[in-house]
């Protein structure tokens, strides 16, 4: 197994599936997603399928086998999740939890899976008569697990009698920056929205180096998060393109080309001219079955997860649904982040620049959060209008 190709090959997947989001979900809203989230949950999947349903998950995965879907969430869980708020770093929280009806007891392979990769919590519960306090208690969990952050990952009329299994992951993020900003100079000034329209908003400024670095028709925007006694690396990147109504074109771009974050990242600090980026506080939902069906990917919704459990029902398994909600905060102390997602399983009804450079964030931009050791993705998102809270 290559993790750095197979980091590679999720961010990719995770940037399409981002490009997507940007023409189908958030045209007028502000975004944040966790695709490592969604990810995680799809190789659950992955473990819980065979034939034609299991290859079109790996297909669109980009990963060759469940093997290597296995090895990279060991990989990840035990590189990049360790909290590590004692030693000074970011403090963070990754948990899964499955939910099983009582009467269908999970097949041994999958059971190792959802236990030994995905240090998943297991629960037995009754859906048939007691659905709606399974949904309490998946949401009661996924709101302990992101710090009250994410508070109902699944809706109501999520789960009845029909459902048979839930798979859930949270994830909890909160970083103080490198060098945090100095919340007296946090002015108001003018981001100018997509449709031509601006608004007044709070501004964070500075005068020190930054890691910035410009390209043909963007700019890359780095900002290190206070690290802790372990070698990870923690960043937020701010992708701003030139024009203000620029961000469906480079997103376009960020989704077409594979390797992009590899060529694009800036690595020196540099001079700036005028620097300043708006604070932000976004929370968003959606349900991905629609997304993910438009990308290609449509066996799991309708055809049996035979490799979950043992019992001839395992045959009229399918995902009827996957939720994901994120919520993400950037001031001038630092960011936090939180992410949850869940699916639910029912029976079938350029070179570089030396001189200073100005970095403006005025305009719609992209941001991603990353660990740049591994160059793990954990959190995807725009800006189009910073006033936006939901």
């Amino acid at each position: 197994m290559d993790l750095r190709k197979l980091i590679s090959n999720q961010t990719d997947v995770s940037l399409v599936l981002s490009k997507s989001l940007l023409l189908t979900e958030a045209k007028e809203s502000n975004l944040v997603f966790s695709p490592l989230s969604i990810h995680v949950v799809l190789s659950v999947m992955a473990a819980g399928s065979k034939g034609p349903t299991l290859d079109q998950l790996l297909s669109f995965l980009k990963t060759k086998s469940n093997g290597d879907l296995n090895s990279f969430a060991s990989e990840i869980i035990s590189l990049v999740f360790a909290d590590g708020s004692q030693s000074g770093g970011l403090r963070l929280c990754f948990a899964n939890g499955v939910w099983v009806d009582k009467s269908l007891p999970m097949k041994p392979y999958f059971k190792e899976i959802v236990d030994d990769v995905h240090k998943a919590t297991s629960m037995q519960v009754d859906f048939q008569t007691k659905a709606v306090e399974v949904v309490n208690a998946v949401n009661s969990w996924a709101e302990k697990q992101t710090s009250g952050l994410i508070k109902e990952v699944l809706p109501p009329e999520s789960v009845d009698s029909t459902t048979k299994l839930i798979f859930a992951n949270a994830l909890y993020f909160k970083g103080a920056w490198n060098e945090k900003f100095d919340a007296s100079k946090t002015k108001n000034y003018d981001f100018y929205l997509m449709d031509g329209n601006s608004v007044h908003v709070p501004f964070m400024i500075s005068k020190k180096n930054q890691l910035v670095r410009a390209y043909g028709g963007f700019k890359v925007l780095r900002l290190p998060y206070k690290q802790g006694e372990d070698k990870r690396r923690f960043s937020m990147y701010f992708f701003l393109p030139d024009a203000k109504d620029g961000l469906p074109a480079f997103v376009e771009k960020v989704g077409s080309e594979p390797g992009f974050l590899d060529h694009y990242l800036p690595c020196n600090a540099v001079k700036v001219g005028e620097f300043r980026i708006p604070r932000f506080k976004i929370s968003f939902g959606f349900e991905a079955s629609k997304v993910l069906k438009d990308l290609g990917l449509v066996l799991p919704f309708s055809v049996g997860l035979t490799e979950m459990v043992d019992s001839p029902q395992g045959h009229n398994l399918h995902v009827s649904s996957i939720f994901h909600k994120a919520f993400i905060e950037v001031n001038e102390e630092g960011s936090e982040a939180a992410a949850a997602s869940a699916f639910v399983v029912t029976t079938r009804s350029k070179p570089f620049r030396t001189k200073p450079i100005d970095f403006v964030a005025d305009h719609p931009f992209m941001y991603l959060i990353r660990e740049d050791m591994t160059g793990v993705v954990l959190f995807i998102g725009y800006v189009l209008n910073p006033l936006l809270a939901a």
